[in-house]
């Protein structure tokens, strides 16, 4: 059985493009950690849930994956609060940035691990315009407070790499690390 150690419904939604079979099993890993490199965290914190769960499901296959952004030497998670998000999104207005997606999967003991990253480019903003984004999207459980596919697609003016990256799972890559020999 593959088991996701999330509970993103994104992720959920991105893994049935490869397979129906498939349970969530979300981490209950702690995520502190003083990584400041946006790979290394990614690639650190992806493995701590796919392990977490793998602990508890020893003979399935468990994926683990974690996302951030970073821009201008910053990595930025989920916002604490609104004016943290207004921040976020004030940051990446006009701006490129690089989102990252650690995943990590764990087969009879066994782990396969990647980081894929994707350039994205958002246009200017109003400060209006980022304070109706705010009001109006549900932004507290994103990297970065945006989701490309919801009501941020209308800010950005490009995309360099995979776009599944900036949604959370990288489809293709995942697809080719379950689909290895082990």
């Amino acid at each position: 059985m593959i088991i996701l150690a999330s509970a993103s419904p994104r992720r959920e939604e991105l893994l049935k493009l490869i397979t129906q079979n498939f349970k969530v099993v979300p981490s209950n890993a702690d995520e502190q950690t003083d990584l400041k490199d946006a790979r290394e965290l990614v690639r650190f914190l992806a493995c701590k849930k796919a392990r977490d769960v793998a602990a508890a499901f020893p003979g399935d296959t468990v994926i683990g994956a974690d996302t951030v952004v970073e821009a201008g030497g910053r990595v930025l998670g989920k916002p604490e609060d609104k004016a943290d998000a207004r921040r976020m999104i004030t940051m990446l207005a006009g701006k490129s940035h690089t989102v990252y997606t650690g995943l990590c999967v764990i087969r009879n003991g066994a782990e396969r691990c990647a980081v894929c990253a994707t350039s994205v480019t958002f246009c200017a903003m109003a400060e209006k315009e980022i304070d109706a984004y705010i009001e109006t999207e549900h932004v507290m459980d994103k990297a970065g407070a945006y989701a490309a596919q919801g009501g941020a697609a209308k800010f950005i003016t490009g995309i360099e790499g995979d776009f599944f990256t900036v949604m959370g799972l990288p489809v293709h890559t995942l697809y080719e690390l379950l689909k290895e020999d082990w």
